[in-house]
């Protein structure tokens, strides 16, 4: 709901399961592109196509987010508030890198304490 609250359009219509399917056409975006800043600020999301992509599957249209990484380090409802916030400012700000770094900061600000189980 956060997501398509700022505009982006969730190929399902909604969140059914874990995984999200973001087109990202409306932004004049690839998923290439935004796997790529996402990555930069430690936020892992990976480009896919969408129905009917223009496209190429190198490319990508759409890129794929899911929760369980952060659901399974402790996270709740109330963070994902903060994550979209995140992944917000990255797509409103793409070619402003102090923005990626800030996130970047956020980002592990917000996960150091919560490290990846190692199993």
């Amino acid at each position: 709901a956060e997501l398509q609250a700022r505009g982006v359009k969730l190929v399902s219509g909604g969140t059914d399961n874990h995984l999200m399917l973001l087109d990202l056409t409306p932004f004049d975006l690839t998923g290439k592109e935004v796997e790529h800043l996402l990555d930069a600020a430690n936020i892992t999301a990976n480009k896919n196509t969408i129905p009917n992509d223009p496209k190429s599957a190198f490319v990508t249209s759409g890129v794929r987010i899911g929760t369980p990484a952060v659901t399974a380090r402790g996270l709740k409802e109330e963070d994902m508030k903060v994550i979209v916030d995140m992944i917000d400012r990255i797509l409103s700000n793409i070619d402003d890198e102090n923005v990626i770094a800030e996130v970047k900061k956020e980002v592990n600000t917000m996960m150091n304490p919560r490290p990846m189980f190692a199993w």
